[in-house]
């Protein structure tokens, strides 16, 4: 019982940081817990659920969450998911998994290939390094 609620523990506190509890949680399940890997997927995510939650609460109280920045996001993970989804019952887990090795690896390429315009960071560094003579 002791390595459950450590199991719990540890996921809810990885999750709220963003890093990703799941993979504790996935491999107590399956591992000590004895479920198959699908219904260990699918107890994460039910219980990332109140995680998320409280997630958020915490996150909007120290000012994290820019709520009007967010949105779009919001709207384009819906929409994504629900087009994932049919694109999964339309042209099946082996096509499928094939266009998204596709798309990582475009992804990847362009995150290699990418320079930012404007290096914030290094600006930042700049301006307070230069001291009046």
């Amino acid at each position: 019982m002791i390595w459950s609620f450590t199991a719990a523990f540890l996921t809810g506190i990885f999750a709220s940081l963003g890093v990703g509890g799941g993979m504790i949680l996935i491999i107590y399940l399956t591992v000590f817990g004895g479920f198959d890997q699908i219904s260990a997927q699918g107890i994460n995510l039910i219980y990332f659920i109140p995680i998320a939650i409280l997630s958020v609460i915490i996150h909007t109280k120290n000012g994290l969450i820019h709520w009007k920045k967010i949105f779009p996001a919001i709207i384009a993970g819906i929409a994504f998911s629900a087009a994932g989804a049919l694109a999964a019952k339309y042209f099946g887990s082996p096509a499928l998994k094939k266009i998204f090795a596709v798309f990582i690896l475009l992804i990847g390429i362009k995150e290699l290939l990418y320079k930012p315009k404007n290096n914030a960071t290094r600006g930042s560094y700049e301006k307070q390094d230069k001291s009046p003579e």
